[in-house]
């Protein structure tokens, strides 16, 4: 059975991902003043720290076209089922403009089947929806049953994350000051995760990357007893050792059999800021 997947730029992937499975990737933009960049495209994330270490403002980030969406999609040969992943529509407008590109290229071709699903996710929370969907399509899952499942995976997906600096979240209006005002008093760290509805929201203020590494760990079991027989995705704002130390803790604690390990692009480092880890899972059946 033939399916394209694709996902915009808010997603992480492992490197070789894309290319093994065929993922096609719509870049979300990133705007430095001298000019705009396809992030992940023609914005390498060692680019992308190279040209920010230059300027004092954190880059500004805009959302794929309509027509972008559109293109992609009249690029897929007609005959074959279209599933695309977007990112939490309460963080870009993305997730619209895939809805409204895909809208267009139907009113041409209604016998098309693409269908855009809202993540309520971002970064590695994308990758572990998508790694679900490809493998049932590698069990012959049919493609509506695939759109079933993966619909019911994002209301499982649990996306949690550890920052050392909460600056570029606030600069970017991803987070309210007055939490960031608290959280560069003190040495605190904020845990976050990403809401039933797909925004940042904080669970825990600790003093200290130490404590809070070791809480997000723990914060694991508040949704799942073990990972024994499913997949943890890992992604990481330049600080690869600390990630695959934390991976290794979750090994020990959880036993996931399968990890996806990647570093953020320069669309969610943008934000992230250096330092900063992402962990996805599914949680367990309430």
């Amino acid at each position: 059975m033939t399916i394209q997947f694709m996902v915009d730029g808010g997603a992480d992937l492992p490197k070789g991902f894309a290319e093994k499975f065929n993922i096609k990737t719509i870049p979300l933009n990133i705007h430095f003043k001298d000019q705009v960049y396809k992030a992940g495209e023609e914005l390498t994330i060692e680019e992308y720290y190279q040209k920010l270490s230059t300027i004092e403002d954190l880059p500004k980030t805009s959302a794929p076209s309509p027509n972008d969406f559109y293109e992609a999609f009249k690029a897929i040969d007609p005959s074959t089922p279209i599933l695309t992943l977007s990112l939490s529509k309460k963080l870009s407008a993305t997730y619209q403009n895939a809805v409204i590109g895909r809208d267009m290229l139907l009113d041409e071709e209604p016998d098309r089947k693409i269908e855009v699903i809202n993540t309520k996710t971002a970064s590695c929370g994308m990758t572990l929806l998508l790694n679900e969907a490809i493998k049932m399509k590698v069990k012959s899952v049919d493609f509506h049953e695939i759109v079933n499942q993966t619909k019911k995976n994002v209301e499982k997906t649990i996306t949690l994350f550890s920052l050392i600096t909460v600056e570029n979240l606030i600069k970017g209006g991803r987070l309210d000051k007055v939490r960031g005002a608290i959280a560069k008093t003190l040495n605190i760290k904020l845990l976050m995760k990403a809401s039933d509805e797909g925004e940042i929201e904080v669970t825990e203020k600790v003093r200290g990357e130490k404590k809070a590494l070791r809480r997000l760990v723990e914060q694991i079991s508040d949704y799942t007893k073990s990972l024994d027989g499913n997949t943890i995705a890992m992604t990481h704002s330049n600080c690869e050792d600390k990630a695959k130390q934390i991976l290794n803790q979750i090994r020990e604690k959880y036993h996931q059999q399968e990890e996806h390990l990647a570093e953020m692009g320069p669309l969610i480092a943008n934000y992230a800021g250096e330092g900063g880890l992402v962990i996805s899972f599914l949680a367990d059946e309430s």
